[in-house]
């Protein structure tokens, strides 16, 4: 189910400055959560395994069920969404799983998700969005005027936003010491940029919908890419600073101001 996956250059350069015990594991196939055959074979290239203990009363009722197995003993590694790269700290040491997803990304690309997941895991952010908003789940949930997976979407949104706002000022130091993979993060900012943009009339036109459009916003915040309202509040200081009860008021302001337009 995995192999160690082989690190050079740049990569092996950022492991060493931002999480050096992590071990970064090639994987047989896609999961999100490891079937306990599998934490058998996970367990054998780790010290420890420990899931994470997120509290089930953080769950609105009607949760989407990966929430429910969140708020269990299951180890949950990633989400639906989450791409081909996923960490974890519920190991010791950390992990970096590349999920079997990976095959066809460009080489460059890749490598930068590797680097990406290293950093997040190194610099401590949060592993999942529901460990993000702990208790404020429940009002965030209540904000907005969605279902419950769109809900769940956003959140895990609003969750990549902050991680990006802690991890971009890293990348964006890298041109000297990780010049390859500055260099795929700058192309990567480049090729989002036009996409979000356009984010706005997508939405007004119903082409898109608002946590589809979230997603990409927030998944533009770690390239720095300016953001059109009202996805433009996630990306500042003050969101940095607050975290969830932040994601909360802007999700009341957002969903507020279009029950207004709509009346």
């Amino acid at each position: 189910m995995f192999s160690e996956r082989d690190l050079a250059g740049d990569l092996a350069a950022v492991r060493e400055a931002y999480a050096p015990d992590a071990l970064v594991l090639d994987c047989e196939r896609d999961f999100q959560t490891l079937p306990p055959e599998h934490r058998d074979d996970l367990a054998l290239l780790t010290e420890s395994l420990s899931p994470a203990a997120y509290d089930d009363d953080w769950l609105p009722a009607d949760a989407p069920e990966i929430l429910s197995r969140l708020a269990s003993t299951d180890l949950v590694v990633g989400t639906p969404g989450d791409g081909a790269v996923a960490w974890t700290t519920q190991t010791e040491p950390p992990v970096v799983f590349v999920k079997a997803r990976i095959e066809g990304t460009p080489e460059a690309f890749a490598d930068f998700l590797v680097a990406e997941a290293l950093v997040e895991a190194g610099l401590d952010l949060p592993e999942q969005f529901l460990g993000f908003f702990e208790a404020d789940y429940r009002a965030f949930d209540a904000a907005v005027d969605a279902d419950p997976t769109s809900v769940y979407q956003l959140a895990s949104a609003c969750c990549d936003a902050y991680r990006g706002l802690h991890t971009r000022e890293e990348f964006a130091s890298w041109a000297d010491d990780y010049p390859d993979l500055h260099e795929a993060w700058a192309d990567a900012g480049e090729r989002v940029s036009g996409r979000v943009d356009g984010l706005p009339r997508e939405i007004a036109r119903g082409e898109t919908s608002f946590a589809d459009a979230a997603e990409l916003a927030c998944s533009a915040v770690k390239h720095d890419v300016d953001l059109p309202a009202p996805f433009a509040a996630l990306d500042t200081l003050a969101y940095r600073r607050h975290g969830a009860s932040y994601a909360v008021k802007w999700a009341e302001k957002v969903f507020d101001a279009e029950s207004a337009d709509s009346s």
